[in-house]
C-alpha cells in the first residue's frame, strides 16, 4: 500500500512539474517537484529509503527528458541518501526547517548535475549555470517546500505515509 501511495506521489509530481509548473515559471526557472519530494521523503525514512526514492524518481526524469539518461537518478539518489542521514537528528516539524534543507539539497543537487554535464563536455558558464537556473531553483524549491510540507507531514505521520519504513 505505501509503495502504490509513494507511486501516486511521485507521478502527481512529475504532472504537475511537467503542466502546471511549466507555465508558473519564475526567473526562467521552475522547481523540480521530484527532489522536494525526495528531500521531504528521505528526512522521513533514512538514507537507504531516500537514495531508492531518488534514484526512481530522477530515472522517472530521465526517461521523461530523453537526455543524459542516469544524470538525474544519480544526483538525486545522492542528494536523498545525504539529506536521508538527518533522519534521525533534525528537526522535521518545521516547514521553515523543511525549507533550508531543501534550498541545501537544491543547491547540491542542481550543483551535481551541473559538474556531471562539464564531465559529459557540455559547457555552461559558471555565472550562467549558478545564478540563472542553480540558485533559482532551489528558491522555488524551498518556496513549494514551506507550502507543501505540512501536508506531507501529516501524512507521514498521522496518513497513508505513515509507518513506511515498518
Amino acid at each position: 500500500m505505501h509503495v502504490f501511495v509513494l507511486a501516486l506521489l511521485v507521478v502527481a509530481a512529475v504532472l504537475l512539474q511537467t503542466t502546471v509548473f511549466q507555465s508558473l515559471r519564475v526567473a526562467g526557472v521552475s522547481p523540480n517537484l521530484i527532489l522536494v519530494l525526495v528531500v521531504f521523503f528521505a528526512i522521513s525514512n533514512g538514507p537507504r529509503h531516500g537514495a531508492v526514492l531518488g534514484f526512481v524518481g530522477g530515472l522517472v526524469q530521465d526517461l521523461l527528458s530523453g537526455f543524459y539518461l542516469g544524470m538525474n537518478a544519480l544526483s538525486m539518489a545522492l542528494t536523498g541518501y545525504i539529506v536521508g542521514l538527518g533522519h534521525h537528528t533534525l528537526f522535521r516539524e518545521s516547514p521553515w526547517i523543511m525549507a533550508v534543507i531543501t534550498f541545501v539539497a537544491s543547491l547540491g543537487a542542481e550543483t551535481v548535475n551541473y559538474l556531471l554535464l562539464l564531465s559529459l563536455g557540455v559547457t555552461i558558464l559558471p555565472g550562467n549555470a549558478f545564478f540563472g537556473v542553480i540558485i533559482p531553483v532551489a528558491v522555488y524549491n524551498s518556496a513549494v517546500a514551506v507550502l507543501a510540507y505540512r501536508r506531507y507531514y501529516s501524512s507521514s505521520t498521522k496518513g497513508l505515509l505513515r509507518n513506511f519504513t515498518n
